[in-house]
């Protein structure tokens, strides 16, 4: 894994061992980022952030700050160690906590939500509902799901999708505010 554009360009990331965290390749990677194109002083959010290859691209990419979310403590250790990595400890907070949780207690306001949870485990529209209830998508924000083709979004979200591609077993769903 690694960063593919940006400031970081070609920095190798550490991930999480074994087969069940399943990273973004980069090819999916290029397409999401493709797709936001510019992420200059944006305030990012990455979900089920894992080691935080989506968080560390968009910071590559001019992103002003970023806010982690992982209840692994494997997950939340490998992302501190990239963030020293990077050097990225003055712009990056990791929590160490459920997604719901902290979306219930943020007081935050994103310009970027990334939301990669784990595969067919039904986290997507249960997080995208409680991230509209919670209201913290900014203004002209947008959401990033990565998720697979078995997980539909559900009806009364559909009308927030401005674009859905898919990429073999996966879909790259992007969301905004009515």
């Amino acid at each position: 894994m690694r960063i593919i554009a940006g400031q970081k360009k070609g920095h190798k990331l550490l991930s999480l061992p074994g087969n069940k965290t399943r990273p973004t390749t980069d090819y999916v990677k290029e397409a999401i980022f493709s797709i936001i194109f510019d992420c200059t002083d944006l305030r990012v959010l990455d979900l089920f952030s894992g080691s935080g290859g989506l968080g560390f691209e968009a910071l590559s990419r001019g992103a002003r700050s970023l806010e982690m979310v992982d209840r692994s403590e494997k997950a939340v250790q490998i992302a501190k160690k990239n963030i020293a990595k990077l050097q990225y400890e003055e712009v990056t907070t990791v929590h160490k906590q459920r997604v719901d949780v902290f979306l219930r207690n943020t007081e935050g306001e994103f310009d970027l939500i990334l939301l990669d949870p784990p595969y067919n485990q039904n986290y997507v529209n249960s997080t995208l509902a409680e991230i509209f209830a919670e209201a913290i998508l900014a203004k002209e924000g947008l959401i990033i799901v990565e998720h697979s083709t078995q997980e539909k979004i559900k009806e009364d979200l559909i009308p927030r999708i401005i674009k859905q591609k898919k990429y073999g077993d996966t879909y790259i769903t992007l969301l905004k505010d009515c």
